[in-house]
């Protein structure tokens, strides 16, 4: 799944760079792009009281971003467990990769008003591991 965004001028530093809390920003907004595509919007989970917290992120970085250029975010499904799945993301500006990283997430129930972590329902583990097939095959 790709996710496209262009560096805004609050995104820098006063450098004139990215400022890098803004690329675990970014893996976020990807993630929940990522659920829209394969038809689990994370709003719609949300009314359903399913979270998806994050439980470890990192990043590395690899080239400085600075203000107006084009991001894209590579987003694939790496690891799939009963209650946990963890997401990838490279960074890549003109066709070169700036910084990747990772997000580990878990899927939590809410319902009960205390957050849970819940088997994956078989339906969305089936669509992750399709989507995960499927960059396989892209490569």
């Amino acid at each position: 799944m790709e996710y496209t965004l262009k560096v805004k001028w609050g995104d820098t530093d006063a450098a004139g760079i990215v400022f890098y809390p803004n690329f675990y920003k970014w893996m976020d907004e990807a993630t929940h792009e990522f659920f829209s595509a394969i038809g689990y919007p994370t709003d719609d989970l949300f009314r359903e009281h399913i979270a998806l917290p994050l439980l470890e992120a990192h990043c590395e970085f690899k080239k400085a971003l600075e203000f107006n250029a084009r991001v894209n975010i590579q987003t694939t499904i790496v690891l799939i467990k009963e209650k946990v799945f963890t997401l990838s993301h490279q960074f890549y500006c003109e066709e070169q990769l700036v910084a990747k990283g990772y997000e580990v997430r878990a899927w939590v129930s809410t319902a009960n008003g205390k957050p849970k972590a819940v088997a994956i329902p078989e339906q969305v583990t089936l669509k992750l591991h399709q989507q995960e097939e499927g960059e396989k095959n892209d490569k």
